[in-house]
């Protein structure tokens, strides 16, 4: 099977890495680049939550749009109620006409408790369980407003729905949900409860492998699902230059991305499988410091190898394939600097990847990206 493709918009730059201010968009532009990714042939965009509400740009997307889906990657779930999250996907689903997958995360207890302000309660995979099955209750009780399904648990409950505030049926009410996977724990959830599982660019391809996989096969068994109905999307770290020179200083950038990750407790496990726990406890008291410029020099052109698809342009897409096909279903590219807005490279991209297997979709000479 060919892998699909999909990418951004209002994602993070590198200086938005490196504790520097993230620079400012505007509707037209968003508009203009969501019709570009359309039209250059890519399976898929979303939006994600990093310092811009993740839902807001999908409205635009399912407007100019046709084709293509559209999701978040991904809106963080507990400063959310299970009913405001599922008024956003209701209306984002029918307004794409079926187009949007959900994607979900639960972030880490300290920027929930600090920066969204919302307590940090119980274990975060039983709370996601709960969140997920209360979601679900949700739907079908919009979907179906004479029988509303009743949700009640330790952290969750949904046990009233007035017809002024039901949104009523839709035609596409079967809303997939991929869950931000980074540990094993989150993954078998995502196997047993999901239609798919979003990785976290800090899960390399042999954690990923050795690790993350296993878990979802046995959530899958343990919910009576098949592997083939679920999906797995991919966002390995990329560094991509013309030449060796503009390599180096993607290499560059990418290390303040992976430092910026590696830092989180949370995401130790992983640096913990390739014997990197000391760098880990390093890059995090550094950026608990607020040393952010000096994070970057840990990571190691290794450390590198491990996490990165690291290729010049015109060996990206053969790059890409050699090391996501057979792992991934669906590649998240998540693409730095003028690479975003190079409708060539893209374009080139796209095609290598989907000629390699089925035929692609159109890809029409005159897309264009718009600043």
């Amino acid at each position: 099977m060919t892998l699909r493709l999909e990418t951004s918009i209002a994602a993070p730059d590198g200086e938005q890495y490196a504790g520097r201010t993230q620079a400012r968009t505007h509707i037209a532009h968003i508009a203009a680049r969501v019709r570009a990714i359309e039209a250059l042939g890519f399976d898929g965009l979303n939006a994600s939550e990093s310092g811009h509400d993740p839902y807001l740009p999908l409205m635009l997307a399912a407007e100019h749009t046709q084709r293509i889906r559209i999701g978040t990657n991904v809106a963080t779930a507990f400063p959310r109620s299970p009913m405001a999250t599922a008024q956003a996907a209701w209306d984002l689903q029918a307004l794409s006409g079926g187009r949007f997958a959900l994607g979900l995360g639960t972030q880490i207890k300290r920027h929930n408790e600090q920066r969204y302000g919302v307590p940090w309660v119980g274990s975060p995979v039983a709370r996601m369980r709960e969140y997920l099955r209360c979601l679900r209750a949700i739907f079908a009780s919009f979907q179906d407003p004479g029988q509303p399904t009743w949700f009640e648990g330790t952290h969750y409950r949904f046990t009233m729905l007035p017809p002024f505030f039901n949104p009523g049926p839709i035609a596409h009410s079967h809303i997939p949900i991929h869950l931000a996977v980074a540990n094993v724990h989150m993954s078998r959830l995502a196997g047993e409860l999901c239609e798919g599982a979003r990785l976290h660019p800090i899960a390399t391809f042999r954690y990923t492998r050795e690790e993350i996989l296993p878990a979802i096969e046995a959530g899958a068994a343990r919910g009576n699902r098949k592997r083939e109905d679920f999906e797995l999307i991919g966002s390995p770290f990329l560094a991509i230059g013309r030449d060796e020179a503009e390599l180096e200083a993607a290499r560059n950038t990418l290390r303040k991305q992976i430092a910026f990750y590696a830092a989180t407790r949370s995401y130790h496990p992983v640096l913990a499988h390739h014997g990197w726990e000391e760098i880990g406890l390093r890059l995090n008291a550094l950026s608990l410091a607020g040393r952010w410029q000096e994070m970057p020099e840990l990571i190691s052109d290794e450390m590198l190898d491990e996490w990165a698809v690291i290729a010049t342009r015109d060996t990206f897409a053969e790059r890409l394939r050699a090391r996501c096909e057979g792992l991934f279903d669906t590649v998240a590219l998540v693409l730095l600097g003028p690479l975003r807005e190079d409708e060539a490279f893209l374009r080139d991209t796209v095609h290598r990847i989907h000629s390699n297997g089925a035929p692609g979709l159109p890809l029409p000479q005159d897309a264009t990206v718009t600043p």
